[in-house]
């Protein structure tokens, strides 16, 4: 599979924060889910990545190519949404579009009228006039617009309500539809990415703590539950976390063969997203 994004040894020192090393790659055609918990990194480490931040050390590619020589390139080839919106909040949607459309070789505005109708939004509406859902969504009109291959977008979902959440998750598998596209989806909401998530990379204090398959992930982890009775100094090192109350234990485990072996009568079951995340959380 190509790779559509290679970073490498990523540094960035803020004042209260720092990213250490930070090394991943994100594959074409892949919907890659960044999780990890508020202030985790992940608005610094897309924000260092697209040069919003001037990055202390190491190197990032996108398509092969190094960001400094070949910025607008590359840029033409990527459609952004992030939280904060970065829009003028006086402009109508129409001047806010008349403003960011030259900045791409490859708008299209058939498109942008396509989705503008589609998220009933209304061109003569002031910025300052949307909600937040109505926001992300004329955000997600402008990335959708210029036929980019990767959207790169951060906790876009944050404070949106599940029926808005679902209706962004459609338009990514619609976009994906597509060959030769990407999506790299930075969210604490973790439960967004259940269905559509390819890859998972999770990022804690500004550190990558794994990178890899979402069903490879599942199936590698289970949640425990059963009887305090099989908790003992041996057991409970197989646990990433572990939590006891008075009726019983529930943990998660990477080591499911060995739980198999040493602890009778326990019921194994799936996690969650979540549930893997905050084990490691936890564990750190």
């Amino acid at each position: 599979m190509t790779t559509v994004l290679d970073v490498k040894n990523l540094k960035k020192e803020l004042d209260t924060f720092s990213l250490a090393k930070v090394d991943f790659l994100l594959k074409e055609g892949c919907i890659t889910g960044f999780i990890g918990i508020n202030g985790s990194g992940k608005t610094t480490t897309i924000k260092t990545i697209l040069g919003l931040y001037p990055r202390d050390e190491g190197s990032i590619k996108f398509f092969g190519k190094e960001i400094e020589k070949n910025e607008y390139i590359i840029k033409n080839r990527i459609g952004v949404v992030l939280d904060e919106g970065y829009f003028y909040e006086d402009m109508t949607l129409k001047e806010m579009k008349s403003v960011i459309a030259p900045a791409y070789t490859n708008w299209d505005e058939s498109i942008f009228l396509k989705y503008i109708n589609r998220f009933n939004l209304k061109l003569n509406q002031k910025i300052a006039t949307l909600s937040k859902g109505m926001r992300m969504k004329f955000a997600l009109t402008l990335a959708l617009s210029h036929h980019a291959d990767l959207l790169i977008m951060d906790e876009p979902t944050s404070g949106l309500d599940p029926l808005i959440r679902n209706e962004l998750m459609e338009i990514l598998l619609d976009f994906m539809e597509e060959d030769g596209k990407s999506v790299f989806f930075s969210t604490h909401i973790t439960s967004d990415l259940d269905k559509v998530a390819d890859m998972l990379i999770l990022i804690d204090k500004g550190r990558i703590i794994f990178n890899e398959s979402k069903d490879e992930l599942l199936d590698r982890h289970a949640l425990v539950k059963g009887d305090n009775s099989l908790i003992n100094e041996h057991t409970r090192r197989l646990f990433l976390s572990l939590r006891q109350t008075a009726v019983g234990f529930e943990g998660i485990t990477d080591k499911l063969d060995v739980v198999r072996e040493q602890m009778n009568d326990c019921l194994i079951e799936r996690p969650s997203i979540e549930n893997i995340m905050l084990a490691y959380v936890k564990e750190g």
